[in-house]
């Protein structure tokens, strides 16, 4: 593909997520302020014994959540140790347990990673009863979680924060499934395969044999992409040509990912009454997608190393149909949102190539970040970003007539050292535990030296974040990466949202500050700025001293 072509690309896509940031934006608020029911809904809440109208605290609120979850992640457990029982299991045995936890943990948590061959492992019960359901509902936690936090800067002196089953129950049902609908249909006519065939044998043109497996694909790459999940139905992801089969399903895949993250600034302006409160959030996130997007496609078109250079460019790992712009496109835009899908292999980008996806989920994936979790990491960094002009300037923070005091600094505080620590020291260990290191070089690491670091370190960095993503030469079906990758996504979800959820009932039981000459306007270029440098500067003082012994190191032999 070429340069001007790969430009185009990126233009269109500036375009139609521009034409979706107004309706869909105001579509989603009017989905979550909203009195009326619909009568599926209103049949739901009697079958699970919800009242809609009940409102709950900020603790019953994260009991929902983690109940809900818990209750996922014992289901997706059972049925892969079932398999073999179960209706198109097409021969499949049970899947381990190991990995069946891992599984299970990660598709709840929306990270979707996976340590094993989705197409030779999972039947298609498993696959669509399991995994396909998982993607809209976990979509729908995160966007819950973000809409308390944004209830909670709009109400006064309320100790509820909204009602966490009906908010699960909307975005499901008025939002994830019929956008997915819509997106399968178009999938399938941009030559997704959707079937129940299995394996078909087939004859090639030298005389052997290949078997070319099948599946309910395309309805489950809609969901995959639109919830920003990123588990791949083929071990190639989006990359496959059944997943992906052209240049323009695999741009509509990035629209998809980026549609709804990005129109959420929108209805968190709408729902709070200051739409230039959500133009300040876009254009932060715009600002740092698009320096990232030219840097890493500065670097794989520089094609630096030794084996780029000889072959004329860094292919290796790209498809031809999408060539490197369109590459370097999704892959910033799947590790940026929180989707871990893939239509080249990150493991094959050059050195300072591949750390660029590694740095956009340090970030925090607020850029713009996943269905839900991007706007509410967003948030907090605007909260830390006012505490630190009123220390600046010597008064009393406030965001959106809040006050910003102990309770919320430490909320917000202990928000954004979650997953350092975790990446961290699951990347410590790993090397640290003298059995554990012996097991990670001699089974899981085929690419020794600075490579192998950044492998394991992209690993616990993208289960932390909850993306999904990995460096492909890492080998992490094993017990250690099972367990602690598995551990990684369930702390890296669940304690943030405990902060986000405690800190949203915190600012609803306030009462609304007026503002006065001294107070820091939130809506103006000048806090986009303070707000990007808040937002790099945490990243860069937490994971440069890690980065400069990987990627960093690696790219400037």
């Amino acid at each position: 593909m070429s340069v001007w072509l790969g430009i185009l690309q990126a233009l269109t896509l500036v375009a139609v997520i521009g034409g979706l940031y107004r309706p869909l934006g105001d579509y989603m608020a009017t989905i979550y302020t909203s009195h009326k029911d619909l009568a599926i809904e209103r049949g739901f809440y009697r079958l699970i014994g919800v009242d809609a109208r009940g409102q709950q605290t900020w603790s019953a609120y994260l009991r929902g959540v983690l109940a809900f979850s818990l209750v996922g992640v014992l289901f997706v457990y059972t049925i892969q140790r079932a398999q073999a029982v179960l209706p198109y299991s097409l021969g499949f045995d049970a899947v381990p347990a190991g990995l069946s936890f891992n599984t299970a943990v990660s598709f709840v948590t929306n990270t979707n990673w996976q340590s094993y061959s989705p197409d030779v492992t999972l039947g298609y019960t498993v696959q669509i009863v399991g995994l396909a359901v998982q993607n809209f509902v976990s979509s729908a936690v995160g966007l819950a979680v973000a809409i308390a936090l944004v209830r909670g800067l709009m109400l006064r002196r309320s100790g509820t924060i909204g009602n966490f089953w009906v908010d699960l129950t909307r975005g499901v049902l008025r939002l994830l499934l019929p956008l997915a609908v819509i997106a399968a249909i178009v999938l399938l006519a941009g030559g997704v395969i959707q079937n129940f065939t299995g394996f078909t044998e087939v004859n090639t043109l030298t005389g052997a044999s290949q078997s070319i497996p099948g599946g309910p694909v395309a309805s489950q790459e809609a969901i995959k992409e639109l919830g920003t999940n990123g588990g791949g139905f083929f071990n190639a992801n989006s990359s496959h040509p059944f997943e992906n089969p052209s240049g323009w399903t695999s741009l509509f895949e990035i629209v998809l990912m980026l549609a709804i993250p990005f129109s959420l600034p929108r209805t968190f302006g709408t729902m709070v009454g200051d739409k230039k409160q959500g133009y300040t959030i876009l254009a932060t996130m715009a600002t740092i997608f698009v320096i990232s997007l030219t840097a890493l496609t500065l670097f794989e078109l520089r094609a630096a190393g030794a084996a780029p250079a000889l072959a004329g460019g860094a292919m290796e790992g790209k498809e031809t149909r999408f060539g490197i712009i369109g590459s370097t496109l999704f892959a910033t835009t799947t590790t940026l949102t929180s989707t871990g899908a893939v239509n080249s292999m990150h493991d094959s980008y050059t050195a300072l190539g591949g750390m660029m996806p590694m740095l956009n989920m340090m970030l925090g994936e607020v850029a713009p970040g996943g269905t839900g979790s991007g706007l509410y990491g967003m948030l907090i960094l605007a909260v830390i970003a006012v505490f630190v002009a009123g220390l600046l300037v010597g008064r009393t923070p406030e965001y959106l007539g809040k006050k910003i005091g102990p309770r919320e600094i430490k909320l917000a505080s202990l928000y954004i050292l979650v997953t350092p620590t975790l990446v961290l020291a699951g990347t410590a260990l790993s090397f640290a535990i003298p059995a554990v290191r012996a097991d990670v070089e001699a089974t899981s690491i085929w690419n020794p030296g600075l490579h192998g670091l950044s492998e394991v370190l992209y690993a616990f960095t993208s289960a932390a974040n909850n993306n999904g993503s990995a460096f492909a030469g890492l080998t992490a079906n094993t017990p250690w990466f099972n367990t602690a990758l598995g551990v990684a996504m369930v702390l890296g979800r669940f304690l943030p949202m405990v902060f986000v959820l405690a800190l949203a009932g915190s600012f609803a039981a306030q009462d609304r500050v007026p503002a006065t000459a001294g107070t820091l306007p939130t809506n103006r270029p000048q806090f986009v700025g303070l707000l990007l440098g808040v937002t790099i500067i945490i990243t860069a003082l937490t994971y440069f001293p890690v980065l400069a012994l990987g990627p960093l190191a690696e790219g400037l032999q």
